[in-house]
């Protein structure tokens, strides 16, 4: 925003958060969540005007510009409330609740969130984005306050009495049925499952439903799982054709990479520009998946693009991952992205823009708003190749060079914002990922980047006590974690240990199951809340089951779990993982395809998972081999134990004492194939090895 001549900053001009802090120099007197804020309130007997979003929303910078840089509206909001603004993702517990608020009164919700609250935090009064005045049927902010004002005034106690019915109902709502009946959590619910999505897919251009058409790609991960365990060809037609539309789409960046956070049109050509860290995360994942189980080096090179962008642009000095990049840029949604043809022919030259905009679609009029949006929509390079009796080689050759010219050219520009913030829960999605692609595409270097992350999480955003935190900025590490960070860095060390075979990786994983257990767990019903025993107490401990745009710390955390319990041999903890299954599994039963990682996990219970354990010398390349195989093999619901033996033999057996009965043989590299806490008989040759990984597909 532009400041005016001696315009002072309100409090949020001390705090970290990229988001409160482009709020700090608005006429509105902003108070962060705490103490403070609530004590004014309460002194005052002034309702709380709460406002939550994040950095790179979109309409919550809309909404600053309208209102909270007014100062009609400024006068309001000081004079009659507290008002509170709070970063949704540091500070995810109170999004969560209040979120569910909005749900319950208006039946949807989204960013910017307006709640208002009395004095003690009962929330009476929900909405998303309001404009200054009434336009278009939609109540304006000044509506709001001044009848909210009013109505406080004469009857506040109408609105406690309001606060308390809604806390009461939601309460109620967080309460889920038990789980546990067969009828309730079984084959039967993936089968089901599998019929929703294909009712709901979208076959001409992928997705499921209507636009918006959000990348969801934990539904993708678990059609692929399906598609396998129960030889189910159109569920994998149904991943690849939503993976490749995605791709040719605009929601795909062809210039500088990585995907936006969703399509705001059926075809996936207009995104919501936004690019967010757990979305790449999430969606490189399951391309890389995608290359597992067919072998298609488009799916990789996407994952490996989405890896690009993230190490050169999201990645700080000590190599933990940023948050996200703004849609907007110069006051602007999508200006950073977008291209005239006049634009492209000052990149390229005049030649090599007209074969350009045949490629990627550019056009005179545009495709957004009077420019261009780059795509494939029409062809993708080796279909347009045969066509024009091309080398596909040569053209791929030709459109890497543009792409690089015009990446130049694009640098040039005013960026959109980044949010530098450090969230322990996304960098734990990325480390999964990337330790995913060491696997996959058997590169060391991705499992290096997953390596560095993890231990900047590890040794500074941990207090002296272990516990861990769920943000770091500027030198500052703060608030204590969520369900969420735990079970996603549990997820992503697990899967770093595999990619690696480094014990740390394991022992650090171990020490976050029973911070999590100790933390988190419910145990009166199962399952895991979003806080933590010592985290803020709120109005509500939630609980947090539905998989959204991210999966649900729940959904991870037993899948994670499930997985721990095979490695470790743990039957107490399997117990733990079955459980909170249960707890999942009613709520799903509702309505399955909306928990897509439950299923996932559900699917590698009915399986009864899988475990390869690997022995042998750490210098012997047939071992390397082995090891090789089995991390490159599409298997969701196995595991990799890595036993070098010799001086660092030790360290994994003390984490694993079961491993000292699976040593090499007569020295040489070992393979032990385990199902159910049963192993078959040890495997010395790499054809059987390669026998093995073939016979284990497709079972379930």
């Amino acid at each position: 925003m532009e400041l005016k001549e001696g315009q002072q900053p309100n409090r949020l001009v001390n705090e970290k958060s990229p988001y409160l802090l482009q709020h700090a120099y608005n006429p509105v007197n902003w108070y962060s969540w705490g103490d403070d804020a609530f004590a004014k309130a309460t002194e005052q007997n002034k309702p709380i005007f709460l406002s939550i979003g994040y950095s790179t929303c979109h309409w919550c910078h809309v909404m600053e510009r309208e209102s909270f840089e007014d100062e009609e509206v400024a006068d309001l909001l000081n004079k009659y409330y507290v008002a509170i603004k709070v970063d949704r993702e540091e500070r995810p517990d109170i999004d969560a609740l209040y979120m569910s608020v909005c749900q319950a009164l208006t039946g949807s919700g989204g960013w910017p969130l307006t709640v208002l609250l009395t004095p003690d935090k009962k929330p009476f009064y929900a909405g998303t984005y309001f404009p200054k005045r009434r336009k278009y049927g939609r109540m304006g902010i000044m509506d709001v306050l001044e009848q909210i004002q009013v109505k406080w005034e004469e009857d506040g106690h109408a609105l406690n009495k309001m606060g308390d019915d809604l806390l009461a109902e939601i309460q109620a709502s967080e309460h889920q049925p038990e789980g546990g009946e067969g009828e309730v959590v079984g084959e039967e619910m993936l089968h089901e499952a599998y019929k929703l999505y294909r009712h709901q897919f979208d076959k001409e251009y992928g997705g499921f439903g209507d636009a918006p058409k959000f990348p969801s790609p934990h539904n993708l991960s678990f059609l692929l799982a399906y598609s396998q365990a129960y030889n189910e060809p159109e569920a994998l037609k149904m991943v690849e054709i939503t993976l490749e539309s995605m791709y040719r789409g605009g929601m795909y960046d062809h210039v500088g990479f990585g995907f936006s956070r969703y399509s705001t049109d059926r075809h996936w050509l207009v995104p919501h520009f936004e690019k967010m860290l757990y979305d790449n995360a999430l969606l490189a994942y399951v391309y890389l998946e995608a290359f597992q189980l067919t072998g298609k080096p488009l799916y990789a090179e996407i994952a490996e693009n989405i890896f690009t962008y993230v190490q050169r642009d999201m990645t700080s000095p000590e190599g933990a991952f940023y948050s996200a990049e703004d849609a907007d840029s110069e006051g602007v949604e999508g200006k950073f992205y977008v291209f005239s043809r006049e634009e492209i022919e000052e990149a390229l030259g005049l030649e090599d823009m007209h074969s350009f905009c045949h490629v990627f679609g550019i056009t005179p009029e545009g495709n957004f708003e009077g420019k261009n949006i780059p795509n494939l929509l029409q062809s993708l390079p080796d279909e347009l190749a045969e066509n024009l009796g091309m080398n596909p080689l040569g053209l791929r050759t030709r459109i890497e060079e543009w792409r690089e010219k015009l990446f130049v050219y694009r640098e040039q520009r005013i960026h959109p914002a980044k949010d530098d913030k450090v969230l322990t829960a996304w960098n734990g999605l990325m480390i999964a990922a990337m330790a995913q692609g060491a696997k996959a595409l058997q590169k060391p270097e991705y499992a290096k980047a997953a390596g560095a992350a993890a231990d900047f999480i590890w040794n500074q955003m941990r207090r002296d006590d272990g516990r861990l935190l769920a943000r770091y900025r500027e030198g500052e590490a703060a608030y204590p974690a969520y369900i969420d960070d735990y079970a996603f860095l549990l997820w992503g060390l697990t899967e770093l240990y595999e990619a690696t075979g480094n014990a740390d990786y394991l022992e650090r994983t171990l020490i976050l199951k029973d911070g999590l257990l100790g933390l988190f767990s419910d145990e009166e019903r199962g399952g895991f809340f979003f806080t933590g025993i010592d985290g803020e107490e709120l109005p509500i401990r939630s609980k947090e089951l539905y998989d959204g745009a991210m999966p649900s710390g729940n959904s991870v955390a037993a899948r994670a779990l499930w997985k721990l319990a095979g490695i470790t041999q743990d039957a107490e903890l399997k117990g733990v993982a079955e459980r909170t299954a249960d707890v999942l599994g009613a709520a799903a039963s509702h309505y399955p395809p909306g928990y897509a990682m439950y299923l996932q996990a559900l699917l590698a219970m009915v399986g009864g998972g899988k475990e390869w354990v690997l022995s042998g010398k750490r210098q012997d390349p047939v071992l390397h081999g082995m090891i090789a195989h089995v991390q490159q093999a599409y298997m969701p619901d196995a595991s990799l134990l890595i036993k070098w033996e010799g001086n660092d033999e030790e360290a994994i057996v003390k984490l694993l004492p079961h491993l000292a009965d699976k040593p090499s043989i007569h020295g040489e590299a070992t393979a032990y194939v385990c199902r159910n806490f049963a192993c078959q008989e040890p495997i010395t040759n790499m054809e059987a090895v390669r026998e093995q990984l073939a016979f284990t597909r497709g079972k379930v």
